[in-house]
């Protein structure tokens, strides 16, 4: 057997895999013929984010298994040409995170001591304080936007310097925040009471402009600010106005809205930012530590068959593989719904079969299910693999229950979701063995097959209703592409759930929401 190494990885790499019995074409710089001509016989391919993996290289590679990321984003490897050709898709998440906490905390450092500009003034010559009078950390307040591996390590820190610590993560328990030292705080709450502001959320449609003028004008006076998460995360606009007024006293920025700045960016040599071309996990122990991962886990792979850190395929056999494709895409289906529904933090997670869908590993289902729920609510990469795990980190309880009532159904897959703000039920069926579809969501029995742009409303169960929502629609000039319907007598209400043909805007939502008689509007899209 035969690894590739395509980019410059730690020299450990490559002895773990020889010892191993695995040989190792060590080539980094390639061009991509060349690369593609030296995957002829490679069994495994070790790249960094240097190498492009596309289609064209992994069909240039016939006896390829496996393609290790030595680090943790996948950007740059086709993964779905990837599971097409029974490829596996791996890499090292997690190995980066010191490296990128202890850049966040050495760039707020900096912020708070002028570090830069002081030694820019005594390598030119000059001296004085006149300028650079700095803060203490001990004793302020700080606010963690975003708890995950990279914020908890950051929060440890701030710990250790005496702050008091706010955090933010909608998708952390409180009981582990407690055990944390972190008081779990909403961001309405945060914004007046930090002194300093550091950012380690994903880049998501709610998370872009988190700090714009609007929550600028809502911080402590002279509040500093640190991103080196995403950039993107900060309105670069609103920061450079409350630099000016002084609402922000300082910025420290490892990344961007577009790397590299443009050379007239005005926040790169602003006197009030520290900022670094995207370095977080530039450190030589980090890159030791994803090449030494990446190779264990491709030795391990390719010697035993053994899975970690995949990307793209469950851990079952080809047969029962085969039975459980529909129901794991309905899985997936039922998760990112609850992914929309949610309201609060997460308590309890129950996936419950029912009918012929016992004899399938349940556990399969429940990856799916957490594949799809937490795919939507979190930064890092979530599949069928680590999705168990990935829920226990975050300290959601999981419960796995055999029904026995299928409700008619051959089989029926159930995911209740348990919140401080309540329950959420959403059952779904196979039909045919291969189609999939939600029957029912929470007290309304209601079927479709959740895809695309699903706009889903609960409204008054009265006439005019619904005509209402579709003209609103067609005002909108959107195409309705089906609907489906469902009733709730008892309360006095329905659920209309529309197929778009378009993406309805967030305008057009507010638009459907402000409809009089309706309860609730939400688009669910995969």
């Amino acid at each position: 057997m035969k690894v590739l190494f395509a980019d410059a990885v730690a020299s450990d790499a490559e002895s773990i895999l020889v010892s191993a019995g695995i040989s190792v074409d060590n080539r980094p710089g390639m061009e991509t013929p060349e690369k593609m001509a030296a995957l002829a016989d490679c069994e495994g391919l070790v790249v960094r984010s240097a190498t492009t993996v596309d289609a064209a290289m992994m069909d240039a590679a016939p006896s390829l298994r496996v393609i290790g990321r030595a680090g943790s984003g996948v950007d740059n490897i086709d993964v779905p040409a990837a599971t097409e050709r029974g490829i596996l898709v791996m890499n090292a998440p997690g190995e980066n995170t010191l490296s990128a906490a202890e850049h966040a905390w050495a760039m707020l450092m900096a912020m708070c001591r002028n570090i830069p500009a002081a030694h820019g003034k005594l390598s030119s010559g000059g001296w004085g304080k006149k300028g650079l009078m700095g803060v203490e950390l001990h004793g302020k307040t700080i606010g963690v936007l975003g708890l995950g591996r990279i914020g908890r390590e950051v929060a440890s820190m701030a710990k250790a310097f005496g702050m008091v610590v706010l955090g933010y993560d909608p998708f952390l328990s409180p009981e582990i925040a407690k055990k944390m030292g972190i008081e779990l705080s909403a961001l309405e709450d945060i914004w007046p009471k930090v002194d300093f502001i550091t950012l380690h959320t994903p880049l998501t449609d709610r998370t872009r402009h988190l700090l714009n003028p609007e929550t600028f004008a809502l911080c402590k006076a002279g509040v500093r600010v640190v991103n080196c998460a995403r950039g993107g995360l900060i309105d670069e606009s609103a920061l450079l106005a409350a630099l000016e007024s002084g609402q922000c006293a300082g910025a420290a920025l490892d990344v961007f809205e577009s790397e590299p700045p443009a050379e007239d960016y005005p926040l790169r040599n602003h006197h009030r930012v520290v900022c670094t071309p995207h370095l977080g996990a530039s450190t030589s122990e980090a890159q030791e530590k994803v090449a030494v991962r990446i190779a264990e886990q491709i030795a391990a792979y390719l010697n035993d068959g053994a899975v970690q850190n995949a990307v793209n395929m469950p851990s079952v056999g080809s047969e029962v593989a085969e039975r459980l494709r529909p129901w794991q895409k309905l899985a997936g289906k039922l998760g990112v719904i609850q992914a929309h529904l949610l309201d609060g933090h997460i308590t309890e997670i129950e996936v419950e079969v029912a009918g012929d869908l016992v004899e399938l590993p349940q556990s399969a289902l429940t990856s799916a299910v957490l594949q799809g729920l937490l795919g939507r609510l979190l930064s890092q990469r979530v599949n069928l693999v680590n999705a168990g795990a990935v829920a226990r980190e975050h300290g959601y309880t999981l419960k796995e229950v055999q029904g026995q009532d299928a409700d008619g159904y051959a089989g029926l897959l159930s995911v209740r979701l348990h919140s401080d703000h309540g329950e959420h039920l959403v059952q779904g069926a196979v039909f045919g063995e291969i189609f999939p579809k939600v029957v029912r969501i929470d007290s309304y029995y209601i079927e479709t097959d959740a895809k695309g742009e699903l706009l889903l409303c609960v409204n008054d169960d009265s006439p005019g209703r619904l005509a209402a929502v579709t003209s609103k629609i067609a005002e909108l000039e959107i195409n309705i592409a089906d609907m489906a319907l469902g009733r709730d007598k008892g309360q006095g209400t329905a659920m209309c759930a529309l197929h778009l043909d378009d993406t309805l805007s967030d305008e057009g939502l507010e638009a459907v929401r402000l409809i009089e008689g309706f309860h609730w509007a939400r688009v669910i899209r995969r």
